[in-house]
């Protein structure tokens, strides 16, 4: 639908939604007019109109359409992950920006734990073996067995707590940083401790300036020989090139990776050929029931901003 620069909005971001029916709802209970953009150029278009935005993965949200905004009550991200909304003038300006954090934390806790299981047991380098004709050798002698395993998670929100509680009934020591959140169910440790005596380290925690490239080259060569690295948060929380590095020397044993700092990954990019690797495309989130989910919390919190209560989960 094309907004007639008169009438307020629902604005919705590029997305990959079968259907808009629940947003369209919302727009016709507010008597709001539902625009679906193509792509950046026209969700910045629509700025001047919205009343409010709601941010898939496929756009941002920039200083300068914030600057732009006439009427907007408030920037809904669907999903957990807002470095592609400017938070900063966002505020400034005094729009709130509400997230959907709880929509997929059984499915994406589930995928880290699948990856790390998969790595700590050589799985890649089993079937890489298969694959060119060869046999066992010397794989998964270099495997600690799972009551032996170190496991660090890095970031205890909702998943990583999730991801740190399974491995815990899995029988592996647990430890975890979080400078934020408080829990008891495994042992803190500092930062350094978490990424370099770990046999499995797992990431769990935002992309900020602080957090971008924290799995550097540095940290790579300093973490245990032999273990292997789980992101399914953000790809820039990891240094792309120097993981690659790392497998290919054989440091690492190890990454997988549902995430990248340029998604879809490009064709040529350095992960793909790098050794005992599992790559999947940004789908930790998704099941039978997720994708509806993550609708129906996003369009609560947009109903709530455009009826005038209070929002929940604020970044």
């Amino acid at each position: 639908m094309t907004n007639n620069h008169g009438a307020g909005a629902v604005l919705v971001a590029p997305h990959q939604f079968p259907h808009l029916d629940r947003e369209r709802a919302l727009a016709r209970e507010f008597r709001l007019e539902l625009v679906a953009a193509t792509d950046q150029n026209s969700f910045s278009d629509a700025m001047t109109t919205a009343e409010v935005v709601m941010v898939t993965p496929y756009a941002k949200v920039t200083a300068a359409d914030i600057a732009a905004m006439r009427r907007c009550k408030a920037v809904v991200r669907y999903g957990m992950g807002y470095d592609n909304i400017d938070v900063a003038a966002a505020a400034a300006a005094g729009v709130p920006v509400s997230i959907v954090p709880d929509a997929s934390t059984e499915e994406v806790a589930s995928h880290a734990l699948a990856m790390g299981l998969a790595l700590s047991r050589r799985l890649p380098q089993g079937q890489a073996a298969v694959r060119d004709g060869r046999w066992a050798g010397q794989l998964a002698y270099d495997a600690p067995k799972s009551t032996e395993l170190q496991v660090g998670v890095v970031g205890m929100g909702r998943i990583g707590r999730s991801v740190a509680g399974s491995w815990v009934a899995l029988g592996a020591r647990v430890h975890a940083y979080d400078p934020f959140a408080s829990f008891s169910q495994v042992p803190a440790a500092p930062l350094a401790q978490v990424l370099e005596e770990s046999d499995v380290v797992s990431l769990h925690l935002p992309l900020t300036d602080r957090t971008r490239h924290l799995v550097s080259g540095a940290v790579l060569r300093r973490m245990r020989r032999g273990a292997v690295v789980v992101n399914v948060s953000r790809g820039g929380l990891v240094d792309e090139q120097a993981l690659a590095e790392a497998l290919r020397s054989g440091h690492i044993a190890g990454a997988a990776l549902d995430v990248f700092a340029e998604e879809p990954l490009p064709a040529e990019h350095v992960l793909r050929d790098a050794p005992h690797t599992i790559l999947t495309p940004h789908i930790a989130w998704r099941s039978t029931t997720s994708l509806g989910a993550l609708q129906d919390g996003a369009a609560a919190r947009a109903r709530l901003a455009l009826a005038g209560e209070p929002l929940i989960d604020l970044v």
